[in-house]
């Protein structure tokens, strides 16, 4: 039997990038996303197995899970890439903050529920989480999205310090910028987004395919992010100060590329950028 990977937000993006590599490896690939028509098209294009749904609930993890061992025998590899974000600070509802903190948050939590007893069993797993360099340094003009990938970091560190003697694997991938919807829907913060070089999701996938060689736990195909997080640690009110300058310039940047569309539905959205 081939390795076997469930990859959810796998309609676009990021996730589509990793079902795409992952199949051209051999590898079984069951991906979820709410946005049936476009998982179809991947399905069609890789071989992957599709399972429309909301994969930030748990019965929405359990239909991948169940569908992974009915059809392959167990689950190897789960990508937790599904992500939203929301383009807001105070002004972010209680809705939007309910949204960034299931999708980017409890979404793991229900899926490690799900598969850690499975994979205590057998003795090995993987658990890889799209977090974000958000969630190693901040995201400005996202309170939610900011807040939850932080959230999302710390989980998957309690996770591999909990259970990486028992064979459990647990990655981090925290890329910037990249060449994605919700980077063309960023509005103002694109400026600040592309800073640095932007990826492709591609190139994305190709850093996580290479990392699941090392088990390293920081997965960064923005390499400058680790040198940004330092200065983080090392000096933060220099680096908060830093920050607060970049903000500054935000307050007085006339609004371009505004949404073209909002946000879409929890689980419905794939992980692009920071």
């Amino acid at each position: 039997m081939p390795d076997v990977v469930v990859v959810t937000g796998a309609a676009r993006g990021i996730g589509r990038a990793l079902a795409e590599r992952f199949a051209r490896e051999g590898w079984a690939v069951v991906a979820g996303d709410l946005d049936a028509t476009a998982l179809g098209d991947v399905a069609e294009a890789t071989g992957a197995v599709a399972v429309a749904g909301d994969t930030s609930t748990d019965a929405g993890v359990r239909a991948l899970v169940d569908t992974a061992t009915a059809r392959f025998g167990g689950v190897d590899v789960f990508v937790a890439n599904a992500g939203v974000g929301t383009l807001a600070g105070l002004d972010a509802s209680d809705e939007q903050w309910q949204q960034a903190l299931e999708v980017n948050v409890l979404a793991h939590v229900r899926a490690a529920r799900v598969l850690v007893p499975h994979w205590l069993e057998r003795g090995r797993g993987r658990f890889v989480v799209t977090a974000s360099a958000a969630g190693l340094l901040t995201m400005l003009g996202d309170a939610p999205y900011s807040v939850s990938k932080h959230a999302a970091v710390a989980f998957a560190e309690w996770l591999s310090a909990t259970y990486r003697h028992r064979g459990i694997v647990v990655q981090a991938v925290c890329p910037q910028g990249v060449q994605t919807r919700m980077l063309e829907e960023s509005g103002p913060l694109q400026a600040l987004l592309t800073r640095d070089a932007v990826v492709t999701p591609d190139e994305v996938a190709d850093a996580v395919w290479r990392a699941l060689r090392t088990d390293a736990f920081y997965v960064l195909p923005h390499p400058e992010v680790a040198g940004y997080s330092a200065q983080r640690a090392a000096h933060p009110d220099e680096w908060l100060a830093g920050m607060n300058r970049l903000q500054q310039r935000l307050d007085h940047t006339p609004p371009v590329n505004p949404p073209v569309s909002p946000p879409g539905p929890a689980g419905h959205r794939d992980q692009e950028s920071a």
